[in-house]
């Protein structure tokens, strides 16, 4: 009862319109009720989604001052998730800066936000191959249930918004998912929000349609699974995002699926 009367009390002097420019530190949590802190936080995290929902404004600036590839320029967009944003922080090394590799993940996404934002973060910045990663948030049900039909769909979609714009394909795997680091509740393991099963159905399915439609299948999944088909230990701090040795495996597997594409041997 106590904390529904601090929830209550929040909404009332924060309105929703206002909860993505209130920092978390200035709501009122009712100080020993962190369950609040967590809903108010989740709220103002909704606000933003529903304000732009497929994260449209991340890259405009940056989309707006790269520029058109120079004659020559192998360009190469990475379009994902957390997975592929958080590629890029300087602590896994300047795998983006030394070549003409542009990033363009968004933490939490799923498939149909990055289907919204594919002609402003792909197509117009005009590469010769994108990278799609995608599927493992639509599992998780980030933005609500997704069958392995629809993620499928929208995937499909983007590779012929591609193709029509004469982009080369390169289509990956779903990484896998573990439960090395699980220490209990809250919350639940990966393997359980993101079944081992949904993720090597979808694969089956990507590794099929880059084979029917002429694209490069690039499969992240085989390199980093251990003797009981879930993501080795090693390679992750959480069960779900690659850690340095992570990247380290799955940088030399995508550059020679850019290569492929490219049709350069690798």
């Amino acid at each position: 009862m106590r904390s529904h009367f601090f929830l209550l009390a929040a909404l009332l002097l924060f309105p929703v319109t206002s909860f993505a420019q209130a920092p978390v530190s200035a709501l009122p949590s009712g100080s020993s009720c962190p369950e609040v802190e967590r809903a108010l936080t989740a709220l103002m995290r909704n606000d933003a989604r529903l304000r732009d929902w497929a994260a449209l404004g991340r890259y405009r600036q940056a989309n707006a001052t790269l520029g058109a590839p120079r004659p020559g320029e192998d360009r190469v967009v990475f379009m994902g998730d957390s997975i592929t944003d958080v590629w890029q922080q300087p602590r896994f090394g300047p795998f983006f800066e030394r070549r003409s590799y542009v990033n363009r993940g968004i933490s939490g996404q799923t498939t149909p936000q990055m289907l919204v934002r594919f002609r402003p973060d792909v197509l117009a910045l005009e590469p010769k191959v994108v990278v799609i990663l995608a599927g493992t948030n639509d599992i998780a049900g980030n933005t609500g249930p997704m069958t392995n039909e629809e993620i499928q769909g929208n995937l499909a979609s983007m590779c012929q918004l591609a193709t029509a714009n004469g982009i080369k394909v390169v289509l990956a795997s779903i990484t896998p998912v573990s439960e090395y680091h699980f220490s209990g509740p809250p919350g639940a393991p990966q393997t359980t929000l993101r079944p081992m099963a949904r993720i090597r159905a979808i694969n089956a399915w990507i590794e099929q349609y880059a084979r029917d439609n002429g694209h490069v299948y690039l499969d992240y999944f085989s390199a980093m699974v251990d003797d009981r088909g879930l993501l080795r230990a090693e390679l992750s701090e959480d069960d779900l995002h690659p850690n340095a040795k992570g990247y380290a495996v799955m940088a030399p597997l995508v550059e020679a699926a850019i290569a492929r594409a490219l049709g350069r041997r690798p």
